[in-house]
């Protein structure tokens, strides 16, 4: 035991904090040699050491936990670890590709703000007051900065609907049958949002026209019709924070939503505001999804409002280390959930 590693060690000589150390051990993925039975202790081999730097080096260049975990289990076959070093490679270059193209629609955006020709989309009225609902929970409740109290309206080739308070985001898509005018990203304030669903969501609702002209917001659905004026304040980039290409673990979201109910509650204090809230912590194993101690800490009911918004059914789940916001998906939104320290 002499020449073994405490965790604090190890974290020192890895470059890995404690809490990764911690993670990958729950993952299954960097598991310490030795663990005291009575006081829980992690202890590493001397070998663990480059095994602990080779992980580290590959978070620092953004391979996803199943990437570093195929190098390890063929570590000793270099022609197959190059070929998952260099899929990584073609992956971020096709992420820095797309990235370039989104900024390439910088230019003509900016010279919408100067154009007075409105844009008007069509949607369907069912799948808007579906995505208004799968987004409304991350509406911030703090009216500062004004423009975390808003939905955003992002009008592409599609509709993407967002929320966020800084603890999570939400994005939905809602197909556009028919649109006119140019791209725009329309700022909605939470109560005009909140009008619109009420006359969306409704059976046999049809289509829904919104039309973004002068700074308001205009919305029709059959006979009724909401409107107001949007906010100037530029939206938070929620591109830049969506994962390119999460892998996720299925789950149930009713098996979730009665895994997270049946654990036992750990409270935690939010810095910020000094507010206490329920945490959750969850891990992922050889099993799947686990609701159990010694996993990353999220905030338990925004975890279950975003199972909520995901939908019944199945759900992909994803932990990407101790840091990463914790990532849903469903068909209809998904959503990123900040992690607690614990």
């Amino acid at each position: 035991m002499e020449s073994m590693r405490g965790i604090g060690r190890m974290s020192r000589e890895s470059g890995l904090t404690v809490s990764a150390l911690r993670f990958y051990d729950g993952a299954g993925l960097l598991c310490p040699a030795h663990v005291d039975p009575h006081t829980g202790y992690r202890f590493y081999a001397p070998e663990q050491v480059a095994i602990a730097r080779l992980v580290a080096a590959l978070r620092r260049a953004g391979m996803p936990l199943a990437g570093i975990r195929e190098v390890l289990e063929r570590r000793r076959d270099p022609v197959a670890v190059d070929a998952i070093v260099a899929d990584h490679v073609r992956a971020l270059e096709e992420g820095l590709a797309d990235a370039r193209r989104v900024l390439s629609t910088v230019p003509p955006l900016l010279a919408t703000l100067e154009n007075t020709v409105p844009t008007t989309v069509t949607v369907p009225a069912h799948d808007l007051a579906a995505a208004l609902r799968a987004v409304r929970f991350a509406v911030g409740a703090d009216p500062r900065p004004p423009v975390l109290g808003s939905v955003l309206f992002d009008v592409t080739d599609v509709l993407t609907l967002v929320a966020t308070d800084r603890y999570r985001l939400a994005t939905a898509p809602v197909p556009v049958i028919e649109a006119e005018g140019p791209a725009v990203a329309a700022v909605v304030p939470v109560a005009l949002a909140d009008r619109i669903a009420a006359i969306v969501d409704g059976p046999g609702s049809g289509t829904v026209a919104i039309t973004v002209a002068d700074s308001t917001v205009t919305v029709r659905c059959g006979e009724a019709e909401a409107g107001g004026p949007l906010l100037d304040d530029a939206y938070p980039d929620y591109r830049r924070l969506l994962p390119a290409e999460l892998p996720g673990v299925p789950v149930d979201a009713a098996a979730l939503r009665a895994a997270v109910a049946a654990a036992p509650a750990r409270m935690s204090v939010r810095e910020q505001d000094g507010s206490e809230f329920a945490v959750t912590e969850l891990a992922v194993g050889t099993g799947g999804v686990t609701v159990a101690p010694g996993g990353i800490g999220v905030n338990r009911e925004f975890l279950l409002e975003a199972v909520d918004a995901g939908g019944d059914g199945q759900l992909l789940l994803a932990l990407d280390g101790p840091v990463a916001p914790i990532v849903l998906r469903s068909e209809r939104s998904t959503s990123l959930l900040m992690p607690v320290r614990l």
